[in-house]
């Protein structure tokens, strides 16, 4: 057999080795930057980081005591001397600022102390620009939640009996820590507020205010409330009474109008005449016919409704206006009756007013919607917060002379 030879030693195959690296390749990886070794830090000494702590723990002291120190203040209540303030606040004042006005109206401690607190208690850009009433003897969080007009002040209830007139409620707002008797009586006499409320505006001199429109009722206020909400709230409150009443009554609202030309306005102003007049409800229908009579009777003339409430409203309203209204002190006096500068008095001038004179509630205003139907013409006190009622003046007269006579006899010592 043939046989193959043995293949030469040039052509054996040789098993594949790793490359080894280039000189390139070696010279490329031994030029790139090998990482710095890192620095060691230096380590605080023992002593070191006791002073360290040390210093930590009295920096926490200190701001522990000066926060306990801000928060004790908080709770420490100005001296009290019985007295209201009334603040106009102004916009954009800083804590230090804030705290010296405080101070001058004698609302705090210390003026030093008040910034800091309210520094350290979220400064004062919440704070509430415009009319505040504020007490003495409050805290300084009483006086940061009145100025924020925050929902966490105190509520209280407030009762505004019938017959009462915007000076009256002025004065119980006040006393009851609800808003300021002066900053009341400028928002009830607010042109723009009226406007926006829709307060009827008639004449040459316009209505001044809104008397009459301040439904008297029970509501729950927070103390120091911005008046014109306190204003917007009672007359949303006399409008849907309005609504209500001039829905029941009608036909008496449809006769008024035909007869007298009268709208709300007119007849808010004879309600509220008859509210200070009326001393017991079952009267006030009659009084209430007594003046629509002398209104429409066209033979009593004059057309004067002699009402002495009437003329003594403008000792409140205008007493700067009405010289005999010098010196008043709550009683009415023939002089006032009969000024001829008092445009309130209905001795001096006829007809209505020229505005409502209290505040009526829903049983006056229905007496002039559903007037009694009578012939009266006159009527005079008899006590106990009764009158007599008469159709003629001779009948009124002799009613007069008796009152006189029992008054006279009750004063004679015995």
């Amino acid at each position: 057999m043939p046989t193959r030879a043995p293949s030469s030693p040039g052509r054996r195959r040789r098993r594949a080795s790793p490359q080894a690296p280039s000189e390139a390749g070696a010279r490329s990886s031994s030029s790139s930057p090998s990482p710095s070794p890192r620095k060691p830090r230096p380590r605080l000494s023992r002593r070191g980081r006791a002073a360290l702590f040390a210093l930590a723990g009295a920096m926490g002291a200190v701001g522990l005591s000066v926060l306990a120190l801000v928060l004790g203040y908080g709770h420490l209540h100005a001296p009290d001397a019985g007295s209201m303030v009334e603040i106009d606040w102004p916009a954009g004042l800083d804590s230090d600022q804030a705290a010296a006005l405080l101070a001058r109206h004698g609302l705090v401690r210390s003026e030093g102390a008040m910034a800091m607190f309210l520094r350290t208690t979220g400064g004062t850009s919440a704070f509430v620009p415009g009319p505040h009433l504020l007490a003495q003897g409050l805290d300084p969080w009483d006086l940061r939640h009145l100025l924020e007009r925050s929902p966490k002040r105190p509520t209280t209830r407030v009762t505004i009996p019938e017959g009462f007139h915007r000076f009256d409620i002025a004065t119980r707002l006040e006393k009851l820590r609800v808003a300021g008797k002066n900053a009341f009586l400028r928002a009830s006499a607010d042109p723009l507020l009226l406007d926006e409320l829709g307060i009827e505006r008639k004449g040459a001199l316009g209505i001044e205010s809104a008397e009459g429109y301040l439904f008297p009722a029970t509501y729950d206020f927070p103390l120091d409330t911005d008046p014109r909400e306190i204003v917007r709230r009672l007359v949303t409150e006399a409008d849907r009474r309005w609504a209500a009443l001039a829905t029941q009554h009608a036909a008496g609202f449809a006769s008024l109008r035909n007869t007298l030309g009268y709208g709300r306005r007119e007849i808010l102003i004879l309600a509220s005449i008859v509210e200070k007049e009326a001393a017991q409800p079952d009267e006030r229908p009659l009084i209430a016919s007594v003046f629509l009579n002398r209104l429409l009777d066209p033979t009593f003339k004059p057309k004067r409704l002699q009402s002495d409430p009437t003329a003594a409203y403008a000792c409140f309203s205008e007493p700067d206006v009405v010289p005999a209204c010098a010196g008043f002190t709550g009683k009415i006096t023939p002089a006032i009756n009969r000024d001829s500068k008092n445009r309130y008095s209905t001795y001096v001038n006829d007809g209505l007013p020229p505005g409502p004179i209290a505040n009526p509630g829903a049983p006056s205003i229905e007496a002039v919607l559903a007037p009694a139907a009578t012939k009266y013409l006159y009527f005079v006190a008899k006590g106990g917060g009764r009158h007599t009622f008469s159709e003629a003046l001779d009948q009124h007269n002799e009613a007069v002379r008796k009152l006189r006579a029992t008054t006279t006899s009750a004063e004679r010592p015995e």
